[in-house]
């Protein structure tokens, strides 16, 4: 069976965190580049990939690539491409567009001549002059930069990021996706202690039981591709069931998360019992100066308040030192946090053994990285 290109999109900063998921997955051969890590697979991996990436936003299938300088060209190096092999005759293509430093600068002129192209080929396969489009959905991006041209189709349909479990999101909420992202860079694993100080509705805490547990994160949710024909329906209820049976139901994770806000922890706990993690997972209301910790070797991952609206700054300032102290007393621990604030480390009290560039939403942000000493064997 001969192979499919697929784009596994990121956050800007993630890719490297992709790219070893991927490769835990068992795929090689990649090209990575700004936002996105491209690898090589068979249609079963659009399942695969779709399940189990925990950190991508999508996964694209890349129908082409080609260098275009006028709409003539772009038009026809578009129709060469075996757009039926995938599309049906009442599949519900769009086409969405961006282009960035490239001659055909206008988005609403590339998409509209390639939906054109699109149509032209299809009419080549299917023996009909309009098409109804009533059947599953095929959004096609056409991505201009410096003048080369992808051409994809989404199979995700949703951001990957939309788990399903989180129906109830705080009112700064961090996407799942980073969430997992900085448990992956972080040194905690299933057998430590992973305490979330400002946990709010809880995504850290879930992403990391989800990973300690060898959840796939996609389980339980639809993919744009589970509804088309060329995707073998049985090659995702196989792959379910082979991912269900992966979950290790046997491992006890020692999991906490605290918050000042009643309505977050209600959200978080919430958020735990929609993908049955309650019980793995102990959420109370507490400030964090007031929480008794007495777990050496323990790790924090956090997304604190960022301080961004009107008269937060200050108070934020004065979180951000009480955190610093408050683990000044704990040096064992390993401390994670993100924030946007460019004096965490002067407030926090301590330079960073490691700070990465990455973004939360539209937002800038750096994820401070404090290690600890590892665990000693004996304690471990």
């Amino acid at each position: 069976m001969p192979s499919i290109n697929l784009i596994a999109t990121t956050t800007f900063g993630l890719e490297a965190v992709t790219k070893r998921e991927l490769m835990d997955l068992g795929y090689d051969n990649f090209k990575v580049e700004n936002g996105k890590v491209e690898f090589e697979g068979q249609i079963r991996d659009i399942v695969i990939s779709n399940l189990w990436l925990r950190t991508a936003e999508r996964v694209l299938l890349k129908m082409g690539e080609f260098k275009a300088l006028s709409f003539d060209e772009l038009f026809e190096k578009t129709k060469a491409l075996p757009w039926e092999e995938w599309i049906p005759e009442d599949g519900n293509f769009i086409v969405e567009g961006k282009s960035v430093n490239s001659k055909l600068y206008s988005i609403s002129d590339s998409q509209r001549i390639v939906e054109k192209a699109i149509v032209e080929r299809l009419k080549t396969k299917y023996p009909v002059e309009w098409f109804n489009k009533s059947g599953a959905r095929y959004t096609v991006e056409v991505s201009l930069l410096k003048d080369i041209a992808t051409l994809t189709i989404d199979t995700s349909g949703d951001g990957l990021h939309k788990r399903g479990y989180r129906d109830r999101a705080g009112d700064a909420p961090i996407k799942e996706t980073l969430a997992a992202a900085m448990v992956l860079l972080s040194y905690w694993n299933k057998d430590r202690v992973l305490f979330d100080p400002f946990c709010g509705s809880g995504t850290i805490l879930i992403e990391a039981a989800m990973i300690g547990k060898n959840m796939a994160p996609g389980i339980d949710r639809e993919f744009d591709a589970d509804k088309w024909a060329k995707v073998p329906k049985e090659y995702w209820s196989e792959e379910k069931i082979k991912a269900r049976k992966a979950i290790d139901h046997s491992v006890k994770l020692n999991l906490l998360g605290c918050d000042i806000d009643r309505r977050s922890i209600l959200r978080a706990r919430d958020n735990a019992a929609n993908i049955g993690l309650e019980e793995d997972i102990s959420f109370f209301i507490k400030d964090m100066r007031d929480v008794d910790l007495y777990d050496e070797y323990g790790v924090v991952i956090t997304n604190p308040p960022y301080g961004e609206r009107m008269g937060e700054k200050e108070e934020v300032e004065r979180l951000y030192k009480d955190f610093g102290q408050k683990f000044k007393e704990h040096d064992t621990w390993s401390i994670y946090a993100i924030t946007s604030n460019e004096k965490f480390e002067e407030l926090y009290g301590k330079k960073a053994d490691r700070k990465r560039k990455l973004y939360n939403g539209r937002i800038k942000v750096d994820f401070y990285q404090y290690y600890g000493p590892r665990p000693d064997r004996k304690e471990g």
